[in-house]
């Protein structure tokens, strides 16, 4: 399935996920990744699915549920912008439903402008700004050899003047990573060149690819949010219901959210529960 969902999101309210892209090609392998360490890093763009897949997963979810929808949301079970028809299929989106559509990316290949065309039609693209430094960005990111750590902050530079929609800048905190005084410094300034909308901080809160890689202090967080000027910190799980993409089958509907949104245990055993309870009703 191509569609999963909707998921609750901290940043996207309800938001229904489409990933247009095989499991774990990136062109990144970040330490912190939920999804794990990177199969295939690649920088490449390929058409890796028929469109028509994709775009009647969407057609089956619509006519079946009836459910709000703050965003459609391309983010992939890799990297969404690897996806040769991302632009073609936001436009399909657009034409069909009343729905804003946002884009979730590590941002590394915008330095392409062919990449940024494909995005132009979106309304938010939420990329990733780990750090503000050629050797962090090795050490956080660990990216293709391809990607130098100017050229992927000249493409967000590059986006910033030709995008019209709003950028929400996500930077990802891992302690003794990129959470120093000097990091963090690097990074605003990184930020005031790229002058997103705003700026939301992260810590890795999921299990990440890399067991070393923990969560900063307190004191380190509130100290980055004074430095980065933030406008929200993304620290705490995600709440709201996850949607059963009209599926009775708790097995079924678990794997395919978890398979792209690492679930809870309180989470998994919630979806269990709506799925016997729909059961239940459909029997009387």
């Amino acid at each position: 399935m191509f569609v999963y969902g909707p998921v609750p999101s901290r940043r996207l309210g309800k938001s229904l996920g489409v990933s247009p892209i095989p499991s774990k090609i990136c062109s990144y392998n970040c330490i912190y990744c939920q999804l794990q360490k990177t199969k295939k890093l690649q920088i490449k763009r390929e058409s890796f699915f028929p469109r028509e897949k994709i775009i009647n997963d969407l057609k089956e979810f619509f006519e079946k549920n009836k459910a709000d929808i703050d965003y459609i949301t391309f983010v992939g079970d890799g990297e969404p912008t690897l996806c040769n028809d991302i632009g073609w299929l936001i436009d399909w989106c657009k034409q069909h439903y009343q729905i804003p559509v946002a884009i979730i990316t590590n941002g590394s290949i915008l330095f392409n402008k062919e990449v940024r065309r494909d995005l132009d039609q979106s309304n938010v693209i939420i990329p990733s700004l780990d750090a503000g430094s050629e050797d962090v960005f090795k050490l956080i990111n660990r990216p293709h050899r391809s990607i130098n750590f100017k050229d992927m902050l000249q493409g967000l530079v590059d986006l910033r003047q030709e995008y019209s929609g709003k950028i929400w800048l996500e930077v990802m905190l891992v302690d003794n990573v990129n959470d120093s005084n000097s990091s963090l410094t690097d990074i605003k300034k990184a930020i005031n060149l790229i002058q997103p909308d705003r700026v939301y901080i992260s810590v890795p809160i999921r299990p990440p690819a890399e067991p070393w890689v923990k969560v900063p202090v307190p004191e380190k967080i509130i100290h980055a949010h004074e430095i980065l000027g933030t406008f929200r910190e993304l620290t705490d799980y995600e709440s709201g219901e996850f949607g059963l993409n009209s599926s009775n089958d708790a097995k079924s509907a678990i794997l395919n959210i978890c398979s792209r949104h690492p679930l809870r245990e309180e989470q998994a055993k919630e979806i269990e529960s709506r799925c016997y309870l729909f059961i239940k009703s459909e029997m009387r």
